[in-house]
C-alpha cells in the first residue's frame, strides 16, 4: 500500500530519553517530539499492507483529515527541531482523523462486518491501567496513539483494534451519502475532543448559559456546534483569522472577533456584553496563545470553568481571587474517548445538529498532502482532507 511516512532524527535534548517500542526495538517513542526529533521529514512510500489477525480490524480509508498536530510534526523550531511537544516515534503513518470501510477482520472480532463504514479513536487506551479502570481513558499511562506512536491514516489501509472502532451506519440511515459521510466521519475525531472537554472534563453547562471559544480551529469549531446544540444562549468567538472567524458563525456563534484588534480591556467587555455583565459560565480555549487564559478566568461568571485544551508552549499566571470569589476554576482535557463520546458524536451529525463538514475547505490526495501541511502553516484554511 501507499503512505505518507515521517521520519526524523534521533537527538535528544533537554533530558529526553525516550523509550523503545516494545514491538520494533529498533523504533524510539520521545515523550515530548519537540525534545528529541530533528529534521522531519514526510514522503510518500510503499509500506506493507496490514494484516487482520486477532482482534484487529483492516479499514480501507476514505477520508483523513490532516490535524493541526500533523503540521506541528511538519515544522520545525530554530534549531531544526519538531515543533510537536506530544508523544511521537519515527518512521510511522502520520494521520489520525478518519473513516473509511471495513476490508478485512480478524478471527476474534464481533459485532463489525466486511463492508461497514467506521471511524476509530486514536488513542490507544489500555484497558488496565488505574487511569482506564478508573473510567479515564484520555489520561491512560500506557496509551499508544494512532498516527504518531504505530501507523495512521494517512495511507490507503490502517489497521487498528476493534475496541476502537465506531460504525457510521447513524449517518447512511440518515440518508447521509459520500463523499459528506466521509467527511463526516474523519471529523468525529476532533469533535470528540470538543466533546470531552465541555462536556466531561467541565462538567456541562446548563441551557442558556454564555459560552466562550478562543480558536476556531477544527476543535474550537466543534466546540461552538456543540455549544449551540446543547442550549448555549449566546456564543462568542476569538480568532485571528478572517476566514476561520467566518467558519465560527456559520458554527453557531453570535460574534467572532479578531483578539489582535481588542484593546487591553476589549476582551472583558466583549464577555460582559456577550453574558449581559454575568460572565461567562463556559471558557474553551483552543488556542495554545500566551495570555489567553489569564483573561479567561477573570471574565468568569459565578460557578464558572475553564477547560484548556489547546496546547502549546506557553505557561499560566493569574491572579486566584477571580476564581475564590466566584468559586470558578481552571481545568485540563485531553483526548476523545470514553463516555460513548464517539458514539454520540455521530448521532448529532446524523440527527443534523453537528455539521462539521462545513469546516472541510479542500482534499488532497497522499501525494498532495506534503505541499498541503506547509500551506496550512499559516492556520488560514478550516479543514483538509486527505482522500487516499
Amino acid at each position: 500500500m501507499r503512505a505518507v511516512v515521517l521520519r526524523a532524527d534521533w537527538a535528544p535534548r533537554d533530558g529526553e530519553t525516550g523509550r523503545f517500542d516494545s514491538r520494533e526495538p529498533e523504533r524510539r517513542i520521545a515523550t515530548r517530539g519537540n525534545a528529541a526529533w530533528r529534521n522531519p521529514r514526510f514522503a510518500v512510500e510503499d509500506r506493507p499492507d496490514p494484516a487482520a489477525t486477532g482482534d484487529l480490524v483492516v479499514i480501507r480509508v476514505r477520508a483523513c483529515g490532516i490535524c493541526g498536530s500533523d503540521v506541528h510534526l511538519h515544522e520545525r523550531d530554530a534549531d531544526g527541531y519538531m515543533v510537536y511537544p506530544g508523544m511521537v516515534g519515527t518512521p510511522v503513518t502520520t494521520g489520525h482523523e478518519f473513516s473509511g470501510t471495513v476490508e478485512a477482520i480478524g478471527q476474534d472480532v464481533v459485532d463489525i462486518a466486511i463492508g461497514d463504514p467506521v471511524c476509530a479513536e486514536e488513542i490507544a487506551w489500555c484497558g488496565a491501567c488505574l487511569a482506564c479502570r478508573s473510567g479515564l481513558p484520555n489520561n491512560c499511562t500506557r496509551l499508544g496513539e494512532l498516527g504518531f506512536t504505530f501507523d495512521g491514516a494517512h495511507a490507503e489501509l490502517v489497521s487498528v483494534r476493534a475496541r476502537y472502532v465506531w460504525s457510521l451506519r447513524p449517518l447512511l440511515e440518515a440518508g447521509i451519502g459520500e463523499p459528506r459521510l466521509f467527511h463526516l466521519g474523519a471529523l468525529v475525531e476532533p469533535a470528540g475532543v470538543a466533546f470531552i472537554g465541555l462536556f466531561v472534563s467541565a462538567a456541562g453547562f446548563l441551557p442558556g448559559s454564555a459560552i466562550g471559544v478562543a480558536g476556531a480551529g477544527p476543535i474550537g469549531l466543534a466546540a461552538i456546534a456543540l455549544a449551540r446544540a446543547a442550549g448555549a444562549s449566546r456564543i462568542v468567538a476569538f480568532e485571528p483569522s478572517r476566514a476561520r472567524r467566518a467558519m465560527a458563525v456559520a458554527m453557531g456563534a453570535d460574534a467572532a472577533h479578531d483578539p489582535r484588534e481588542l484593546g487591553a480591556d476589549g476582551f472583558a467587555e466583549i464577555a460582559r456584553e456577550a453574558s449581559r455583565g454575568r460572565g461567562i459560565d463556559r471558557w474553551v480555549e483552543a488556542s495554545g496563545a500566551r495570555g489567553v487564559a489569564e483573561r479567561m478566568a477573570a471574565t468568569l461568571a459565578p460557578g464558572g470553568r475553564v477547560v484548556l485544551i489547546g496546547r502549546g508552549p506557553h505557561t499560566i499566571g493569574l491572579d486566584p481571587e477571580h476564581l475564590i470569589v466566584r468559586g470558578a476554576s481552571i481545568t485540563g482535557s485531553i483526548g476523545h474517548s470514553g463516555s460513548g463520546a464517539f458514539g454520540r458524536v455521530i448521532d448529532l451529525m446524523a440527527a443534523g445538529r453537528l455539521p462539521m463538514d462545513k469546516i472541510v475547505s479542500g482534499t488532497v490526495s497522499l501525494d498532495g498532502m506534503v505541499a498541503a501541511l506547509e500551506d496550512l502553516r499559516d492556520r488560514e484554511a478550516g479543514k483538509t482532507i486527505v482522500e487516499p
